[in-house]
């Protein structure tokens, strides 16, 4: 019987090893969590404040370039308003994650079909709305210390 005796390279075993401690915590991937609830948050909250700096000409948008339907203007324009100021909130505590995350993907669904088809960065939100929603607030939001105290 004979062995097979491979060389030692050092990088191949220092890549090993990081390798090993970054499967056994998952502090990156909470970290990379966080770091998608924060651009998330900041996206929705910046245009939430910039439709209620003047919300009358947030209301004409509504009625004349947006045109959601089913909603009349006055409606659409309240209910994206909070969204946009309320769900960031939540996302950056990482409290009902899973919650805003759907929230801004039904949003960013119904602009990606009837106001801004061509915008590119509807799938990039779209993307990391339905991260948020398949893997939650990861180990840095209230979401994962609320669930393991229950």
């Amino acid at each position: 019987m004979t062995a097979r005796i491979a060389p030692k390279i050092p990088l191949v075993g220092a890549y090993a090893r990081l390798e090993t401690r970054l499967r056994n915590t998952d502090w990156l991937a909470g970290l990379a969590l966080l770091a998608v609830r924060l651009w998330l948050a900041k996206f929705f909250f910046f245009s939430g404040l910039t439709k209620i700096a003047n919300f009358n000409t947030t209301v004409a948008l509504f009625s004349d370039e947006y045109k959601v339907p089913v909603l009349p203007p006055e409606i659409a324009a309240v209910l994206s308003t909070t969204a946009e100021l309320t769900l960031p909130v939540l996302l950056v505590l990482g409290l009902f994650t899973r919650f805003a995350g759907a929230g801004f993907l039904a949003m960013t669904t119904v602009i990606a079909v009837f106001v801004y088809p061509d915008a590119p960065e509807n799938a990039y939100i779209l993307l990391l709305a339905g991260t948020l929603i398949a893997l939650g607030s990861g180990r840095f939001g209230l979401d994962y210390w609320i669930a393991r105290k229950a």
